[in-house]
């Protein structure tokens, strides 16, 4: 198991592409903890994964819920930043409150979690940090115009991160998955995550552990020479 005695931290990690991350990288020997806003859903998910997995309620768009956790989560060293709010509008009709909330979770509540985390794994001397991202990061959908720049500010992040930590022996990478049938993704976006899936050169969406999968190789040792970079496990929709 190539992730023993490694302590991960994943955000939003209760259910879709955190909760496959969170299996995945317990199977891999992880002490893993997951964070979300429902503490009954959380305790469910962390009770399904077994007792190696524990649950810390937490809301990153809450500056002072960000605080908290950084103190309760403790020494960690695998951050994988999934939380994310994804809001469905075209400009024209996107509601401020759904702006707001959706940068300071996305941009701010992922930046902040990680400058409360980092100053550890510097002093340890490693960590890996992966942002899941997104395909339309890159790729221009209507309707996705909020979701959309607030990732492609987070690969912006990963890539000033991975020099600031990089000589301390850090580094940060992200995973931009293509639509993914996850539960949350399809009661916001129905039919449309769908339609992307079937104009992918795979010619379907993802499933949530495929996205996992991705994510666990660059918290890895496998990936222990790759920093700055952005996965697209997207079917291929980065290349048409």
């Amino acid at each position: 198991m190539e992730l023993t005695n490694r302590r991960a931290l994943i955000t939003g990690g209760t259910a879709g592409i955190g909760l496959a991350c969170a299996r995945l990288l317990a199977r891999e020997g992880a002490v893993v903890t997951v964070t979300g806003r429902d503490g009954r859903r959380g305790a469910e998910a962390a009770a399904s994964l077994g007792g190696g997995v524990h649950f810390l309620q937490s809301d990153l768009a809450d500056a002072e819920s960000v605080r908290t956790l950084v103190r309760q989560a403790g020494a960690v060293d695998i951050l994988v930043n999934n939380a994310a709010s994804f809001p469905s509008a075209l400009t024209v009709d996107q509601r401020r409150d759904a702006f707001e909330r959706t940068f300071a979770t996305n941009v701010a509540g992922t930046y902040f979690l990680a400058a409360g985390l980092v100053p550890g794994m510097i002093a340890r001397g490693h960590g890996s940090i992966v942002n899941v991202t997104t395909m339309v990061a890159s790729r221009a959908v209507p309707g996705a115009s909020v979701y959309s720049a607030s990732k492609a500010a987070v690969e912006s992040l990963t890539r000033t991160w991975a020099a600031e930590f990089g000589p301390a022996g850090v580094r940060v990478n992200a995973v931009a998955p293509g639509p993914t049938r996850t539960e949350g993704v399809q009661a916001e976006w129905g039919e449309t995550n769908e339609a992307l899936g079937r104009a992918l050169p795979l010619g379907r969406t993802a499933a949530p552990d495929e996205i996992a999968q991705a994510v666990l190789f660059l918290a890895s040792p496998r990936a222990s020479f790759i920093t700055g970079a952005v996965l697209h496990a997207d079917g291929g929709g980065s290349a048409i």
